[in-house]
């Protein structure tokens, strides 16, 4: 079973000003490890605002304190959660959007041509403003559509396959011709790629990822780049194994006061790009966690590119290391700059720093034997 800071008992304090509670919703995909997770990081954000952490959301008493939510996925309908009190950034550690492709990988590529099915919602002009920022791909809300749009990206080489709900890596698929294409497709939910969409995109080698993004969280605003890690999962998979980040104290401005390598400033703007459009082109969205991969990577050709995959407005992989520098930055107001990361690691009884803070550690019913863990220092240290 799961052992983590989200398993003790619900925090008693009488004097907090508010109540952090655990919000999942009804259609959440999300593993057990996830949401064992999500409590870790509501029980710390609790903390940093002197808040209670009242466990999971169970409706609002009559004479509740103010409530912050932290939501394990993505809030869809801005109607639903006004209705429980998330009227803005400041209600939540997450975020909310109008459609529930909003939510997903799908709004990083454009439909194949004028025949696609397009989702209520769709955004023509967000697939124009983001173009510049993204990997070649397009979305699709239909199997039909999904082998137009492959078929055309073939020209240019391998094609990544990727399922709108997947995380971390899982549910995604490199293909190399229309027979290996139809047989992922074959295997696709229909009902999920209908709703939620599929996106299939240009794949590239040698990639590394970089994470960029912002969270608020009361007063405090923070910015962040770094990169992620691949890790082996219990079944020798590749898949995310944490990030390591550079967190300001501030906005985009003070991030790129202190970062001179090309490609990362690149990675920086391209993400301000990409949040822009969204936030410009989707009514209705709100966010107080953004984040955002950019991959960079050689195509088929040797070529390199780099660009946008996808969003996360909700609690993500490195919200361990967010969590831990909004923390050392509420303790410490003349604090500007910190180091953090996050880091999961498969198997039994890993060696961890002596200084880990650990938000998971147990075995998952899908997953395994995994821990969860962040660690946070000054930046300049080593």
């Amino acid at each position: 079973m799961p052992n983590s800071n989200a398993n003790a008992r619900t925090d008693v304090q009488c004097d907090a000003k508010g109540d952090v509670v655990l919000y999942r919703g009804a259609t959440s995909h999300r593993a057990d490890h996830d949401h064992a997770t999500c409590a870790a990081i509501a029980r710390a954000l609790a903390g940093i605002k002197g808040y209670r952490y009242a466990g999971e959301y169970g409706g609002r008493a009559r004479d509740s304190r103010p409530l912050y939510f932290v939501p394990t996925d993505t809030l869809v309908g801005v109607e639903d959660a006004r209705a429980l009190g998330i009227a803005g950034e400041h209600d939540l550690f997450g975020g909310v959007v109008p459609h529930p492709f909003v939510a997903t990988k799908c709004i990083s590529h454009p439909l194949v041509d004028d025949r696609a099915c397009a989702p209520d919602g769709w955004s023509e002009a967000f697939a124009r403003e983001v173009e510049p920022a993204v990997l070649r791909g397009f979305a699709a809300f239909s199997t039909d559509d999904a082998l137009r749009a492959a078929l055309r990206l073939f020209a240019l080489g391998p094609v990544r396959v990727k399922q709108a709900l997947g995380i971390g890596g899982y549910g995604q698929a490199v293909v190399k011709d229309r027979h290996a294409l139809e047989q992922v497709l074959a295997d696709a939910d229909p009902d999920e790629v209908s709703g939620y969409g599929i996106a299939l995109e240009q794949d590239l080698a040698d990639v590394t990822t970089y994470s960029v993004g912002q969270v608020r969280l009361d007063d405090l605003l923070v910015t962040y780049c770094g990169t992620q890690r691949l890790t082996p999962n219990n079944h020798g998979q590749m898949v995310y194994g944490g990030s390591d980040l550079l967190v300001v104290r501030g906005d985009f401005d003070a991030l790129l006061a202190l970062v001179h390598v090309p490609s990362v400033c690149g990675a920086i703007e391209k993400a301000q790009q990409y949040d822009r459009a969204a936030f410009a082109c989707f009514a209705g969205l709100f966010a107080s966690r953004r984040n955002y991969d950019i991959a960079e990577g050689t195509d088929a050709r040797g070529h390199r590119h780099s660009g946008v995959l996808e969003q996360s407005w909700r609690v993500g992989g490195a919200s361990g290391a967010e969590v831990a520098a909004l923390a050392a930055f509420r303790a410490d107001p003349a604090l500007t700059a910190a180091r953090a990361s996050s880091t999961e690691v498969y198997g039994d009884n890993p060696s961890l720093p002596p200084c880990a803070t650990v938000y998971f550690q147990g075995t998952d019913v899908r997953a395994g034997p995994l821990t969860k863990y962040s660690l946070i220092e000054l930046y300049g240290h080593a």
